[in-house]
């Protein structure tokens, strides 16, 4: 049974499955989604949403405490300047966790873990809804077309 046992070993020893997931949460804060397997985002979420809150206090002594767990530095300075006040007013929930379905060479199932509000997520919406006018606009044109004109 399992009882009482919480946390993801992602079969690696405590070192490496410390850099993995420092580099993984690195990675988040500075391009602002990751694709990577479900359990290895599941393990970064916590950490994800610790590190925002951090940002949230902004005092030098969260900012150090984020310097010592992020791998570098224009990782904390976006943390603290852009992620910060992006989430000031949000009591948790910054990120999000949406399956993408299984990896071809091996079959593992695939997550993008990304940013609640991020600019690419904006950018995706803008682009799709530009398509979908298109799109309405040629089925509009091939209607028109079609008419026979007497």
């Amino acid at each position: 049974m399992r009882h009482n046992r919480s946390g993801y070993k992602l079969k690696r020893d405590a070192g490496a499955r410390k850099a993995l997931l420092k580099n993984l949460v690195t990675s988040v804060i500075e391009h602002e989604r990751v694709v990577t397997t479900v359990p290895k985002a599941k393990a970064v979420k916590p950490l994800v949403e610790k590190m925002i809150t951090l940002a949230k206090r902004d005092t030098l002594h969260a900012r150090r405490q984020a310097a010592a767990f992020l791998e570098t530095p224009d990782a904390v300075q976006k943390l603290f300047d852009k992620l910060g006040t992006r989430f000031g007013q949000r009591d948790g929930g910054y990120t999000r966790v949406v399956r993408l379905g299984w990896r071809k060479g091996d079959g593992a199932e695939q997550a993008m873990l990304e940013l609640v509000g991020s600019e690419l997520v904006k950018r995706a919406a803008d682009r799709a809804k530009r398509r979908e006018e298109r799109m309405k606009a040629i089925q509009q044109g091939k209607e028109e077309g079609e008419a026979p004109e007497e």
